[in-house]
């Protein structure tokens, strides 16, 4: 088994690396990746009605030539070997304020440019299919102006080669889904959903916030290359702060527990908003962010082991979730979660795991996709209806839809030799590499997961595409247009050779490598790594069998039954609303009344209770001074007598 990890030596190098070059040759164009689709967002915002015409196809244009720029640098990058394939192109200076000096720029490595190339590619395709998918909305060109501004601020974030400039990017990216998630806003359900969505967020911006600043306080800087080359000498606790910090946002982007609840929710957007957020920008950031900031968590034990555990606990949490949903967008959402479970478990596995997470997210980026664009194709063709009892039989009237769907079904199981199998079953080898009850737990709460993940993702597909039909008379189920199956079927293509292209060869670690480690061979204590592979395949066949035997063989009923209470449960994703209502909400509902009610009448009814009491003072003092003579002749009369009766007193 090809494993990644680091010699003690090639993490003093990590640590001290020498400073980025800088870029040259197609790099120096990287600011255009930024600049392009941030272009199209202000074009459409700001041009108005009159861009309505031409402003979607140009959003779509810019996105394309963003990535034609992304692949230009990537082919230059070939040219180069090793660690000099990274590259910083230096912008401007941004912060210049006294010992704290951040310039703004962007650094061009292996890493930053898997997602560049993840990000436009997929998200072009996202904004074709669109054209298709909301053809008929009044409000289309600002839907495109909003998935530009999307695309931008995820490559900013991405590219930065800083936090605080990161910071920027994971701020637009929350905003921009914001928008997207509440484009339709006049249903109260989906701007309460955008809401949700956004708030959940905040919680782990303030993570990666006070990360930041915890930077600035132990490093002195917030680069990528100095708080790199400062790990080595940083205090362990300090570490342990910040990489925790840094988790907790991760967990507020990419939907990990405990601030999974908003994902399902989401779902209330347009289907290529959910295919866009769910597949390749949004929620794969938390990963990126855990990857990037790996000197901090190979540092912090303690903080790298509780990556591990959020992934593990989000990966089954999700896939128990999955199982219950008829809606087939939130299963999708389920499943989201919970592959992005498997990639965190193999983030927090260390330099074992890091090329495994990209890896799989790489794939994910492609499959996911897919299916989302296929759901939404299916409600294009079936009147805009999600909920998967009224489907059935679908394979006959949405051929390419199936098949497409499918190929990315196929690759989510693991199933060889698509694309999943080389990446969630070297992830499901990794967890059960380590001493002690590590394997054990994370190995497998890992393989459980696959068994999950292949019952409920073939549930969704025999009843979406197969068994009886169960559609209304009214509808009349039909193929989508071109538009919107081209890029379902170059997703699929992705999600069947994509695997087979970089998994054998062992090309994504070799190509990863100068950014997380060198891959050396390692094996699981516990089971052999032949013995896992057919186990983790058994596994994943009898969740496919049990799902054939229930939702293809038998009949599906178009009213789902009460089910046990783990359905039942699983129907309230586990009552994670209830929880983050009793635990956070009402207390900081509480608090905040309580808050309010000190302001109002503590601390305000002081500053008033001041004021009321100079003012009545002064009233009274002003009477004093009445313009009468005599008056004034008896305030010195009686002035005068308690003069010599305090000197009488005193003598």
């Amino acid at each position: 088994m090809h494993l990644v990890q680091l010699s003690a030596a090639h993490l003093g190098h990590i640590a001290g690396a020498a400073a980025v070059p800088p870029a040259s040759g197609a790099a120096s164009l990287a600011w255009l990746l930024v600049a392009l689709p941030l272009l199209g967002a202000a074009i459409l915002l700001f041009g108005g009605r009159r861009t309505n015409g031409y402003g979607p196809v140009l959003a779509t244009g810019l996105s394309w030539a963003s990535f034609v720029v992304g692949a230009l640098i990537f082919i230059g990058m070939l040219g180069r070997s090793g660690e000099q394939r990274a590259q910083s192109l230096h912008l401007f200076s941004w912060v210049p304020a006294g010992s704290f000096q951040v310039d703004a720029g962007l650094l061009v490595d292996p890493l930053s440019m898997a997602f560049v190339l993840l990000v436009t590619f997929v998200g072009s395709l996202i904004l074709v299919y669109s054209l298709g998918y909301m053809e008929h909305d009044p409000d289309k060109r600002r839907f495109f102006a909003y998935l530009n501004l999307f695309v931008a601020s995820m490559l900013l974030l991405v590219l930065a080669d800083s936090y605080l400039l990161l910071y920027v990017g994971w701020e637009g990216v929350g905003l921009a889904s914001y928008l997207l998630i509440g484009f339709w806003n006049h249903n109260p359900v989906y701007a309460a959903a955008a809401n949700k969505a956004f708030v959940a967020n905040r919680v782990g911006d303030f993570g990666v916030s006070v990360a930041i600043m915890l930077m600035f306080v132990t490093f002195g800087t917030v680069s990528f290359s100095g708080v790199n080359a400062g790990v080595a000498g940083a205090n362990k606790g300090a570490l342990t702060a910040i990489g925790l910090m840094l988790l907790l946002g991760a967990c507020g982007k990419s939907a990990q527990f405990p601030l999974q609840s908003w994902l399902g929710d989401a779902m209330a957007g347009p289907t290529p908003v959910s295919a866009l957020i769910h597949a390749a920008t949004m929620v794969t950031a938390g990963v990126y962010l855990v990857v990037r900031s790996h000197a901090i968590f190979n540092a912090s034990p303690t903080a790298q082991t509780v990556v591990v555990i959020v992934g593990a606990i989000t990966l089954v949490f999700g896939a128990v979730v999955g199982c219950a949903k008829d809606d087939i967008k939130k299963a999708l959402a389920a499943s989201t979660m919970s592959q992005i479970g498997y990639m965190m478990l193999a983030a927090g596995l260390g330099p074992v795991g890091y090329a495994f997470a990209i890896f799989h997210l790489l794939n994910h980026g492609f499959f996911k996709a897919g299916m989302f664009l296929g759901a939404g194709s299916v409600m294009h063709g079936m009147d805009d209806q999600v909920d998967m009892r009224r489907f059935g039989n679908l394979s006959g009237a949405m051929k390419i839809t199936w098949v497409t769907f499918g190929l990315g079904w196929l690759a989510i199981l693991g199933v060889w030799p698509f694309s999943g199998f080389w990446s969630k079953d070297k992830i499901i080898e990794a967890a059960f590499i380590g001493d002690g009850w590590r394997p054990w737990v994370f190995g497998f709460a890992a393989l459980i997961g696959a068994g999950i993940t292949a019952f409920y993702m073939s549930r969704l597909f025999f009843m979406t595409f197969h068994g009886r039909k169960r559609w209304p008379k009214e509808a009349h189920p039909h193929e989508s247009p071109k538009r919107m199956t081209i890029p379902m079927i170059i997703l699929a293509v992705g999600s069947a050779f994509l695997g087979l292209v970089l998994g054998p060869t062992g090309a994504i670690q070799t190509w990863l490598e100068p950014v997380v480690g060198v891959g050396v061979e390692g094996e699981s204590p516990v089971i052999a790594v032949p013995v896992l592979t057919i186990l983790t395949l058994l596994v994943v066949a009898s969740g496919l069998g049990l799902a054939w035997m229930r939702y293809w063989r038998d009949v599906v009923p178009v009213v789902a039954p009460l089910g046990s209470q783990l359905t039942r449960a699983a129907r309230k994703d586990l009552y994670q609303d209830d929880v983050n209502e009793g635990l956070l909400m009402r207390p900081g509902l509480y608090l905040t009344r309580s808050l309010v009610f000190f302001d109002n009448k503590g601390v305000d009814g002081a500053v008033g209770g001041l004021a009321a009491l100079i003012g009545g003072t002064s009233a009274r003092v002003r009477r004093v001074q009445n313009g009468f003579v005599r008056s004034y002749a008896l305030t010195m009369l009686v002035g005068v007598v308690v003069i010599l009766g305090a000197v009488w007193v005193v003598q």
